[in-house]
């Protein structure tokens, strides 16, 4: 009889700890309901956080489990692929996003709501643009853009799953191999649009481990 309880109470434990960790680690500014669902922008429909499937916000767009849309249109999460720890400038840097692949010209959408803090073009990520989560707590960066959405300027305000640019290949992507590098940073609330800790972005889209 004991051993049963003493298994409850660590198994309690055990899901308290990770319903703690999950909603003050991932990154969502999506509004939070008081059953735990978040409520996506505007009239998007209501998505699962814990696991759930993922469900569509607009058309060709996907919510991860952590509440963000996946950033490039038609895309699904089995088809993403954990870049964040590997190796570039022949190994002199580790990635610290991920590399979203899709034909040039493809939608890429906000994927959170938040506002537009820096719009740059850069000799390595090329056209790149940087949102900032309305608690600022967060930053998301998606590079190699092949054009920028019509009006799209800096302190504009966004809603997930709103078009930002195209898929390209600017700044030194393989122009054979068009794609978007979309990372997240861990911000303080002071820090500038290029400070920050990377997070990586896969589990949070993909609903998987982390491959690192």
């Amino acid at each position: 009889m004991l051993k049963v309880i003493g298994t409850a109470l660590l198994t309690a434990f055990v899901t308290s700890m990770f319903w703690i960790w999950f909603y003050n680690f991932v990154p969502s500014s999506a509004g939070r309901e008081p059953n735990g669902r978040v409520t996506a922008s505007g009239d998007k429909m209501v998505v699962n956080p814990a696991g759930g499937p993922a469900v569509a916000i607009a058309e060709g767009v996907e919510v991860g489990p952590a509440g963000l849309a996946i950033p490039v249109a038609g895309i699904r999460a089995a088809q993403l692929t954990d870049t964040f720890t590997q190796a570039r400038a022949g190994g002199a840097r580790r990635h610290d996003a991920i590399d979203i692949m899709a034909p040039e010209g493809t939608p890429v959408v906000s994927a959170s709501d938040g506002t537009v803090e820096k719009i740059f073009n850069s000799a390595q990520g090329g056209l790149t643009l940087y949102v900032r989560s309305p608690d600022r707590r967060w930053s998301y960066y998606y590079a190699h853009l092949q054009s920028y959405a019509p009006g799209l300027r800096e302190g504009q305000h966004l809603r997930r799953g709103q078009l930002v640019g195209r898929v390209g290949h600017t700044g030194n992507a393989n122009p054979a191999g068009p794609h978007l590098h979309f990372a997240i940073n861990q911000m303080q609330p002071n820090e500038k649009w290029w400070h920050g800790v990377p997070i990586n972005p896969y589990p949070l889209l993909a609903g998987r481990r982390a491959g690192g």
